[in-house]
């Protein structure tokens, strides 16, 4: 927490009153590890000199401090001689910082630490000290960016709500009929709820990825759910029993819905083979959700409507709506057309000329944040503008890279360790995106010299044992964190300017250029830790991943298209769209400056999951006909006017139930809304545009054994 004095600087009676006031309410707060808390006001701060006597030193806020002028100048002095200019009192020496560690778990209570309960109760902090005046405060850290994500799911959650209203409204604007529309959000509720109680058995927690599952079971439920209502309608509002046309639609229905769900699962499973904890759970959880869509909306829904039917009214607009002679929309008409050969070969043309050019454009796109600051939040957030304050004004980030010397017991005391880890410091230091570096080889330096009068000749490692280990014994008292307890690890810390994806991948190629060439049987350089180590490592596994997953997924859709089709051909045409949506929108990514991180890696896998639900539903049909001996103009019309319109309708209902993360605080979640928004939108488009044009040259003539009538065409 970071202390400011927005009209003068640090050396005001006022400020050092408030600061202290500060310190004292953080110092008590539970969960607080009070040995290493650090400020101005703490003890623990010293500062120290040599002298023609020897050492000298005391805490930095002097014990006689009672605001006069003469104490502050007093303090003024100590903050020079303690070095703590850019590191706990600002450059500019207009704020300073309260440095609070924490324990995982409270000790008055034994239960994990409450981050949401934590960033409410530093809120409440800041903002009473800011209402007073005279000072701001700005406050980082770990614990602080949980609770923001976590104040953030609740926020999320009402969006479902809206996402909920949103479909209903598209249901009822399209049957007019509220008994059917509120089975079919009732039924994808119904699986929602399932999915969250069965995601708890299995011992997962709810975070900011995963809180957006239910968000897609319940769009992907709805959009099927829609598919089964509106075939109900039209048996039914072609005289036939409700519960009659409940077992035609399920024979009809269940067999390209279970396909659906299924490759929709496989979208989701593919994702457990990404070593990232986080992705693997939203895998996990999504693949439960799509398994009790298959009990609710192929199987219970079709039975409840057995039950209540749908309404009279409702019916006969369906078959209104679905008669040959009514005049149907500019765009259906069109629509209509597409498979004739001069739109088939202008639409492929215009497809494979954006393909191209969102693959150059997707060439730029990176793996990893982009930004600096926090990724998970908005760059306009609190927490944002807080770190990027810090970072100006101070000489340590928030970012920080660490290098392991593994060594054996006592090693890292060796005088060639510490010159190895020295110079890792070094070469890092030379690297741009690095501010500072810190290891147990500078404070050991420091120390030998501060030994030897402050002689600078002394700023060394020396070659004799027990000078190096005195100043380790020393250093370990003010820093324990510069190795372990038996002194057979220690980092290299590399304080970063950010943590984007260049940044990183400057510093971790000097890191494992330095750790090949000077591992050795004695010591190992060990790659990496802290947050800007743990982003590096995760963006290597995505980067890893990223192909290979795209490549499983089309691998299954391809495989589960061929089964249900029993065509290459029906499954090129399917699959080519998929493809071109995936591009564009990798090119979409690099256009709004979004990396391929944890957040978006799942999105490309979801869209295609997804999206091969709109050609299992209106290509069944168009092959169903042709096979009937329809030519492909006359199949494509009809199929276009028995599923087209559901099609668009599942369009905009799975667009409408992830649009709403857009408007979300944490960052990932709204580009995850936007790229899931594009590609399940482009998705409709290609099935309903690009399918057909395509199938104008690989559909165009299909073996024509049978049935004699519409109606078995399409069972």
């Amino acid at each position: 927490m970071v202390v400011e004095n927005p009209s003068g600087d640090i050396y005001d009676a006022r400020y050092l009153e408030s600061l202290q006031k500060v310190s004292e309410e953080l110092f008590l707060m539970p969960g607080v590890d009070r040995a290493w808390v650090r400020s101005l006001w703490t003890p623990g701060v010293r500062w120290n000199e040599v002298t023609e006597e020897g050492f000298r030193g005391g805490p930095v806020m002097p014990d006689t401090y009672d605001g006069s002028q003469a104490s502050i100048e007093t303090l003024r002095r100590n903050v020079q001689r303690a070095g703590i200019v850019g590191t706990l009192v600002a450059r500019d020496l207009k704020s300073s910082d309260v440095f609070v560690p924490l324990l995982d778990r409270d000790p008055a209570t034994g239960k994990r630490l409450d981050y949401r309960a934590l960033s409410r109760s530093l809120e409440q902090i800041r903002s009473r000290f800011e209402s007073q005046g005279g000072v701001r405060i700005h406050i980082v850290g770990f614990a602080k960016l949980a609770g923001e994500l976590l104040e953030g799911i609740l926020k999320v959650a009402g969006y479902f709500a809206v996402a909920a209203a949103i479909a209903i409204a598209i249901l009822f604007g399209y049957t007019r009929c509220w008994r059917s529309t509120f089975l079919v959000v009732g039924c994808s509720l119904v699986a929602v709820l399932w999915q969250v109680g069965l995601v708890s058995v299995l011992g997962f927690e709810l975070d900011p990825y995963s809180v957006l599952v239910p968000f897609l079971v319940f769009a992907i439920g709805v959009s099927h759910g829609t598919q089964k209502m509106n075939g109900i309608l039209q048996d039914v509002a072609r005289g036939t029993h409700q519960l009659v046309a409940a077992r035609y639609t399920f024979r009809r229905l269940f067999l390209p819905g279970l396909t659906a769900l299924l490759a929709d699962a496989v979208g989701f499973a593919v994702l457990v083979a990404i070593d990232i904890r986080v992705i693997q759970q939203l895998a996990i959880s999504a693949s439960v959700g799509v398994g009790a869509l298959i009990v609710t909306n192929l199987v219970l829904l079709p039975v409840l409507l057995s039950y209540t039917g749908v309404g009279k009214a409702a019916a006969a607009r369906s078959l209104r709506n679905e008669a040959p002679d009514r005049p149907v929309s500019w765009a259906f008409r069109w629509l209509g057309r597409v498979t004739e050969p001069r739109y088939a070969a202008l639409i492929v043309g215009v497809s494979a000329a954006m393909a191209l050019c969102g693959w150059k454009m997707s060439r730029g796109l990176q793996v990893g944040d982009l930004e600096p600051g926090a990724p998970e939040l908005r760059s306009s957030s609190r927490y944002n503008r807080d770190n990027a304050f810090i970072t100006a004004h101070y000489g340590l980030s928030n970012d920080v890279f660490a290098v392991m010397v593994k060594t054996g017991k006592e090693g890292c005391l060796d005088r060639s360790t510490l010159i190895e880890a020295d110079r890792l410091g070094w070469a890092l230091q030379q690297t741009p995106g690095v501010q500072a570096t810190n290891s147990l080889s500078d404070a050991v330096r420091v120390i030998t010299a501060g030994s030897f009068e402050g002689n600078p000749k002394w700023l060394t490692l020396a070659r004799n044992q027990d000078i190096l280990n005195y100043a380790a014994q020393q250093a370990t008292t003010r820093n324990p964190e510069l190795f372990n307890t038996d002194c057979s690890v220690m980092p290299v810390l590399a304080f970063l300017s950010d943590h984007k994806a260049e940044t990183l991948d400057r510093v971790v190629r000097v890191a494992e250029e330095f750790a090949t060439l000077h591992s050795d049987d004695q010591r190992q350089f060990l790659l990496a830790a802290g947050n800007a180590g743990i982003d590096a490592a995760t963006n290597r596994v995505v980067h890893a991943a990223s192909r290979t997953m795209m490549l499983w997924v089309y691998a299954a859709v391809a495989a589960l298209c061929l089964i249900t089709f029993r065509s290459w051909r029906a499954t090129v045409v399917t699959i080519l769209p998929l493809a071109i949506t995936s591009v564009l929108c990798e090119a979409l990514m690099v256009m709004l400056g979004i990396g391929v991180k944890v957040a978006t890696l799942p999105v490309i896998a979801l869209g295609v999951g997804i999206g091969v639900d709109y050609a299992l539903y209106l290509l069944s049909v168009q092959l169903a006909l042709q096979r009937a001996g329809r030519s492909l103009e006359d199949a494509h019309r009809i199929s276009l006017r028995f599923t087209g319109k559901v099609v668009a309708l599942v369009g905009a209902t799975l667009a409408a139930g992830v649009v709403t993360w857009v408007f979300s605080p944490i960052k990932f979640q709204a580009d995850m809304g936007i790229l899931l928004t594009f590609m399940f939108l482009w998705n409709m488009v290609g099935a309903l545009v690009l399918m057909p044009a395509l199938s104008r040259f690989l559909l165009a003539k299909l073996p024509a054994p049978a049935p004699r009538t519409l109606a078995e065409a399409i069972e």
